[in-house]
C-alpha cells in the first residue's frame, strides 16, 4: 500500500514538472515566435514600401525635369541615393534613442 502511494506522488511530481515546463517554456516560445513572424512581415512589406516609393521618386525625378537628361542624368540617381541615407539615418536614430535608452535612464 505504502509503495502505491510513492508512485503516485512521483507520478504527480512528473505531471505537476511537465505541465510547469509547457507553461513557462513551451507557450512563451510560440508567442515569442508568433510576435517575430509578424514583425519580420511587417519589416518586409515596410521595405518594399520603402522601395517603390524611392523608385517612384527616380521616375518622377527623370521624367519630370528633362534638364536632367544626357550627361546630367546621375543627377536624379544621387538625388534618390541622398533620401535612401536619409530613411537609413532615421531609422537608425530611431531605434538607438528608442525605448532601450528610456529604460537605461529609468534604471540609474
Amino acid at each position: 500500500m505504502r509503495g502505491n502511494s510513492v508512485q503516485r506522488d512521483l507520478d504527480e511530481i512528473k505531471s505537476l514538472a511537465l505541465r510547469y515546463i509547457k507553461e513557462e517554456t513551451i507557450q512563451p516560445i510560440k508567442d515569442m515566435g508568433r510576435f517575430v513572424a509578424w514583425g519580420a512581415l511587417g519589416s518586409l512589406l515596410v521595405g518594399f514600401g520603402y522601395f517603390f516609393l524611392l523608385f517612384g521618386a527616380l521616375r518622377f525625378l527623370q521624367d519630370q525635369f528633362k534638364v536632367l537628361d544626357g550627361t546630367l542624368s546621375w543627377i536624379p540617381y544621387l538625388i534618390v541615393v541622398v533620401l535612401v541615407a536619409l530613411v537609413i539615418a532615421l531609422t537608425l536614430w530611431r531605434i538607438v534613442s528608442g525605448t532601450a535608452k528610456r529604460r537605461l535612464k529609468d534604471t540609474k
